[in-house]
């Protein structure tokens, strides 16, 4: 509309009922827009909304087991497993040692390579097995969002 002193536009806007924006303050003469600012603050908050909707969110979940878990017991936790996959979502399968257990390392090994070998492609590990501490944990992926 060009350059008016701010109080010509302010008078502007209000014949207009709408408000008097400064866009940039910092540019000499100051950018003003005149618009109904209740309007535009409800239509961003709108855009956002709309953005996180198709927002992909992705969770780790977890799976705990001891070395001495059974094999009836592993399918399930397996089949927990294989569904938070398709879900999306990451696993850490966690395989916790007690007491004398921390002698038997290797069989929460062999425990992590029954599950990774019963989940065959269609998991991807993001983190290999490791022990932290008293805990053998690894975190799994879905091989397709990799």
């Amino acid at each position: 509309m060009g350059l008016f002193q701010t109080r010509d536009a302010l008078k502007r806007a209000q014949e207009f009922g709408l408000d008097l924006v400064e866009i940039s303050p910092t540019a000499r003469p100051p950018v003003c827009k005149i618009m109904d600012y209740g309007k535009y603050k409800y239509e961003i908050a709108k855009r956002e909304q709309a953005a996180k909707k198709h927002q992909i969110v992705i969770r780790l979940k977890e799976i705990r087991l001891r070395p001495a878990t059974d094999d009836h017991d592993v399918q399930t936790k397996v089949r927990h497993i294989k569904r938070f996959l398709e879900e999306g979502d990451k696993v850490k399968v966690t395989v916790q040692f007690r007491g004398r257990e921390m002698a038997h390392k290797e069989m929460g090994e062999k425990l992590v390579a029954k599950i990774t070998s019963e989940l065959g492609a269609m998991s991807q590990f993001e983190q290999q097995p490791k022990f932290e501490g008293r805990a053998l944990s690894m975190i799994l992926v879905s091989a397709k969002t990799k």
